[in-house]
């Protein structure tokens, strides 16, 4: 099987790179700019972590989707939600939080660009970096959201391209444990919704990473 991964950077898409290369041939990596505040930082991460495993690399900008998104992820001026690590599990919150970073069908639109490459250059899967635990508060990241998409990419695609989600099922430290055990290189991942020198350690994100390194016995201060 040959497969196509998005590579965000984030700790979930590079253990995903990470297992597809043990389960498929890995053709390409693509990386979305989308003017997100982070997009440098995430550029710099995915462009390590292809590198670090010899995989060929792309980034596709996405200057339509800066625009129409009015969401903090991608605007400065606007508040970026800070939640405490024992706010995480509340669902009320997470949800408000979700609303805040939401951008317009983002993952809808990533995995049909994907399949776009995918068909014109014979890979049979999509790679995502999805997880359970975001899942909950982000339906694109769903397992629900992966099935509808293959049904849909069934008919879109002539030689009936899946995505998989090798992470689908596991939460944050989870699949820390998992890069541990497949010798990661951490010092490269960007899991921060910032693009400052160093991941801020605040927004919902890093709280969610910090919490998993914690659990999963990984120095923050170490590795990142």
């Amino acid at each position: 099987m040959k497969s196509i991964v998005l590579l965000s950077g984030g700790l979930d898409s590079a253990v995903s790179l990470a297992l597809a290369l043990k389960e498929t041939e890995v053709a390409l990596c693509l990386t979305f700019d989308y003017g997100q505040r982070s997009a440098q930082k995430e550029k710099s991460s995915a462009a390590a972590l292809a590198a670090h495993y010899s995989v060929e690399h792309r980034i596709l900008r996405l200057a339509f989707l800066e625009e129409i998104t009015k969401t903090a992820l991608v605007i400065h001026d606007k508040y970026m939600p800070e939640p405490d690590t024992a706010e995480l599990d509340d669902d009320l919150i997470s949800k408000t939080n979700a609303a805040s970073v939401w951008v317009p069908n983002r993952n809808g639109l990533f995995v049909n660009i994907a399949a776009a490459f995918a068909e014109a250059s014979g890979c049979n899967l999509i790679v995502t970096g999805f997880n359970r635990e975001e899942a909950a508060t982000f339906p694109d990241n769903s397992a629900d959201f992966v099935c509808a998409a293959n049904s849909a990419l069934s008919y879109s695609t002539l030689n009936k391209i899946k995505i998989v989600s090798y992470t689908q099922v596991f939460d944050k430290t989870e699949i820390i444990k998992l890069g541990l055990a497949l010798g990661l290189p951490f010092q490269y991942i960007w899991s921060c919704y910032r693009g400052e020198e160093k991941m801020c350690g605040r927004c919902e994100s890093c709280r969610r990473l910090g919490r998993a390194a914690e659990a999963a016995g990984l120095n923050w201060d170490d590795v990142f």
